[in-house]
């Protein structure tokens, strides 16, 4: 059986400083790109509320299988062959999944199952041969591997079946998945963990998940580059495409201006990094990474149809995925700092209100708007509340 002695000590050395992100984190993260795109895709080919659903759902189990990847890189040391070896075979595996996402609902969804369940249960065994059973880190990825039980049974036979059936039995796999972390991962006979025990290295596991952010912002300015550039270019398309760039400006400011930074040096001396790395990074980041990729579907209707009057799934997507990610960086924000960003809550209020006078306006219009709302609220006032 695998041991730590066996491989020249596979976990990462806690020197005090901080953990750098290696260029075959930074290769794995290629795949999530192609990840980031199918389901940017998959909700502009299915605008309905079933469709937006689903393809959440979906986000959120692809964000599941990076952010455990992550996880792990944090405490073992990819420069190391087996963990190479590991990220490589996750690489091919997530690439499997990554095909099946246009079709996880229909033809292709055992195999998007099987993938999943794949890169679940085979990083999280990996660790547990790695792991001496009797240390700390080694029994909580034992109870890892043991609550996943179930819910690789639920996405299998979700696989397996077809409509409703397969929706109900993988949001059942992912609410078990998601609640084990706030469970400490109890399991009959290896008991729970405290969050005191993932000795996570705050600086890696916090620039890791900006990286992730840019990836899905990097996604959103090329979709809307690549809508430009398939249409025939008039004045509106232009404009359009600007608005959209602009957009994703304004999200990146407010995400990596100065509250990010702070959030990060938070993060690296908190006396209980597991619990930050929980919240603020594995929960909140999914409505921030969410809304993004809702803006870029939004970004390429506009710049295709920029003249048109607003539908409700334009509307739900361009208001509707700024105020989910302002919503993300409030509860992220709240779990750092422990404080409630108002003007956050004020520019989602306002978001709101652009509901009823949203169908009456031309999509540029409403994109600009929303846009104004996003800098004028919130960019503007981070800004100067950092001089002040």
């Amino acid at each position: 059986m695998m041991r730590l002695s066996d491989h020249g000590h596979l976990l990462r050395a806690r020197d005090g400083g901080e953990q750098p992100v290696t260029p075959l984190e930074l290769f794995f993260d290629l795949v999530f790109v192609f990840a980031v795109t199918q389901l940017s895709h998959r909700l502009l080919d299915h605008l309905t509320v079933g469709g937006a659903l689903e393809t959440l759902l979906l986000l959120v189990a692809v964000w599941r299988a990076w952010v455990d990847t992550t996880w792990v890189t944090n405490w073992f040391d990819p420069e190391r062959t087996p963990l190479r070896l590991l990220l490589i075979s996750l690489m091919l595996v997530s690439l499997l999944m990554s095909v099946a996402i246009p079709e996880a609902f229909g033809e292709r969804g055992l195999m998007f199952a099987l993938a999943y369940v794949t890169i679940q249960t085979g990083r999280t065994a990996f660790v547990v041969l790695a792991l001496e059973r009797s240390s700390s880190l080694g029994r909580n990825f034992q109870r890892i591997l043991a609550w996943f039980a179930i819910p690789a049974v639920l996405w299998v036979a979700g696989g397996l079946l077809q409509g409703e059936a397969r929706y109900a039995l993988w949001a059942i796999a992912l609410v078990l998945e998601y609640t084990g972390p706030v469970a400490g991962f109890w399991t009959p006979g290896l008991g729970r963990s405290a969050t005191a025990d993932w000795t996570v290295e705050g600086g890696h596991f916090a620039e890791r998940c900006r990286l992730f952010v840019i990836l899905a912002l990097g996604e959103s300015i090329l979709v809307t580059g690549t809508t430009l550039a398939e249409i025939e270019p008039s004045v509106a398309a232009v404009s359009a495409f600007v608005v959209a760039f602009l957009g994703s400006v304004a999200l990146w400011w407010i995400y990596f201006a100065r509250s990010e930074e702070a959030a990060r040096g938070a993060f690296s001396s908190s006396e209980d990094p597991g619990r930050l790395a929980r919240s603020a990074y594995t929960y909140f980041h999914i409505p921030m990474v969410a809304g993004i990729i809702a803006v870029a579907a939004a970004d390429e209707l506009t710049v295709t149809h920029p003249g048109d009057r607003a539908t409700a799934a334009l509307l739900t997507l361009a208001l509707g995925g700024t105020a989910l990610f302002l919503a993300g960086h409030a509860l992220f924000k709240w779990a750092v700092f422990g404080v409630l960003s108002w003007p956050r809550v004020v520019a989602i209020a306002a978001l709101i209100a652009l509901v009823p006078v949203g169908f009456e306006m031309p999509v540029l219009a409403l994109s600009g708007v929303a846009g104004l709302v996003v800098v004028g609220f919130v960019a503007v006032w981070d800004t100067l509340a950092h001089r002040g």
